[in-house]
């Protein structure tokens, strides 16, 4: 639940007015609900996606896959990240349903690392890595999905746009969770925003900035402080 509550966490900071977080362990609830009071938990049976910016993956493991198809074909606006991609890429329903949800008009954002995605393009990571630019507009072509590839110098690609390149950021963010601090952001940025692609370069480019601004002396950058930090 950890990568759950970094996300939800990142989001609330982010600008998202109201965050339900639905967590699919269910003894982890209450302990959540108590140490992080402003964030609605749920189970992910209670939430009504039709109407919700859903960031999907984030500590959700392979139980994560039985919820797959009802977010991929019911939510807004979708960020599918961690574990959701993994589900993706092992499953072609999935797939279909991604490219299904994209012919209906309803924005998705994917924000794989290189290992997953190499996974959505059956490739190696040395191969993503080799070409990053090339991979993550082949992602976006093939899903018809905005992407995020992270990592040194973060791409931003779009079937429909001229890929991005973020400039802030720096080696600080390569500590674990990080990633869903991201997600979560860029979930609180396309729910208030309406070009989908303009609002996910602003949120990568204001997660690196953060890590850029980071006290040299101060406290090592960890994802909860991060999350926390963000203004």
């Amino acid at each position: 639940s950890g990568a759950a509550i970094l996300a939800a966490v990142a989001a609330l900071h982010g600008g998202a007015g109201r965050v339900f977080v639905g967590v699919i362990d269910a003894s982890a609830r209450h302990a959540i609900t108590a140490a992080h009071p402003p964030l609605m938990v749920r189970s992910p049976e209670e939430l009504n996606l039709q109407t919700s910016t859903v960031v999907a993956g984030c500590g959700g493991g392979d139980d994560i896959h039985a919820f797959m198809p009802q977010a991929v074909s019911s939510s807004k606006q979708l960020v599918l990240d961690a574990d959701a991609l993994n589900a993706i890429a092992r499953d072609t329903s999935l797939q279909s349903l991604l490219r299904k949800r994209s012919a209906r008009g309803k924005p998705t954002v994917l924000t794989p690392h290189p290992l997953e995605a190499a996974r959505l393009l059956h490739c190696t990571a040395k191969d993503v890595q080799h070409n990053r630019l090339h991979a993550a507009q082949q992602i976006a072509h093939t899903f018809q999905c905005v992407v995020v590839l992270k990592g040194s110098g973060s791409i931003v690609a779009s079937a429909t746009h001229a890929p991005v390149i973020n400039g802030s950021g720096n080696a600080r963010l390569a500590t674990a969770g990080t990633g869903d601090v991201l997600a979560g952001l860029i979930g609180a940025s396309i729910a208030s925003r309406d070009d989908v692609f303009s609002a996910t370069c602003q949120a990568v480019f204001r997660h690196g900035q953060l890590a850029d601004a980071w006290p040299i002396n101060g406290p090592a950058l960890d994802a909860s402080q991060l999350a926390a930090s963000i203004r």
